[in-house]
């Protein structure tokens, strides 16, 4: 693979499905995060990152709900569209959101086909074998599939909250079976989220088609966080999160500077007003 193109590459060239496959089959690991708006998007574009997901994770560090379940796909798709219309390298992948898939594939490929018209080149859902059928509609309809196993924070209701999943062997065994099911179904990647080191290890092994671990170990082929949680802007410290910068103290610094320099009278000085 030419590495201009390559993910892990930062470069002009568009990061397609198909390179996301070429490094798992070279052992390069490729990074995704989450992205809103247009001035993280422009920035992780620039910083290289292959992948930007527009999660409804949203919901929850944008919109200020408690859980994603509130997360709405008239959410998801206005925010496709602002990161859709500032970037044009990474790949861009949108989450379906609660209510919007379960009910069956007509549901899924017409949600799925408004948030590629917003700009969107796969969709992201969530489950095993119960949404197989949906995936196999999507990924017929044209529509790249990416799926999500483990911890699925839609169902964190009936998960009893943010739990690991799959430590015992049943429970492994199974996410190990949704995990080819949703392969067979056509899915071209899959999020492990909050599950043993140990099991996306061997889910990463078992499939073809690449992993993507939020708290599931480095063995997976990929990695993704929540932007906000990654930058510390958020303020989370689960033990799966490393803050590779603290936005949320910054910003209050310049945020106290600003209070005091209007306060004071400093701002706006002279180099700041019009004559």
């Amino acid at each position: 693979m030419n590495s201009s193109v390559g993910a892990g590459a930062p470069g002009p060239a568009k990061i397609r499905i198909r390179h996301l496959q070429d490094a798992k089959r070279a052992g390069r690991a490729f990074s995704m995060l989450t992205s809103y708006d247009q001035y993280s998007a422009k920035a992780f574009e620039r910083a290289g990152i292959e992948v930007l997901l527009i999660g409804d994770s949203v919901g929850t560090t944008v919109l200020g709900h408690d859980s994603t379940v509130h997360t709405t796909h008239e959410d998801i798709r206005l925010f496709t569209g602002a990161v859709a219309r500032s970037v044009s390298r990474p790949l861009i992948v949108a989450d379906l959101a609660f209510g919007t898939y379960q009910t069956g594939p007509a549901d899924a490929i017409r949600h799925g086909v408004e948030l590629i018209r917003a700009g969107a080149e796969a969709v992201k859902l969530e489950g095993g074998h119960e949404i197989v059928p949906q995936v196999r509609a999507l990924v017929e309809a044209g529509i790249p599939v990416m799926g999500h196993l483990g911890f699925t924070p839609q169902s964190v209701n009936a998960l009893s909250g943010h739990r690991v999943q799959g430590r015992d062997h049943q429970a492994a065994d199974r996410l190990a079976d949704d995990a080819l099911a949703l392969q067979e179904a056509g899915a071209f990647a899959i999020v492990l989220e909050l599950v043993p080191r140990s099991l996306a290890q061997r889910v990463t092994e078992v499939l073809q088609i690449p992993t993507i671990g939020i708290g599931a170990g480095p063995d997976c082929d990929g990695q993704v966080l929540v932007w906000q949680d990654m930058a510390g802007l958020s303020g989370f410290e689960g033990k799966f999160v490393r803050r590779f910068a603290h936005l949320r103290e910054e910003l209050e610094r310049a945020a106290r500077e600003y209070r005091g320099a209007v306060e004071g009278r400093e701002y706006p000085g002279p180099e700041h007003s019009f004559d």
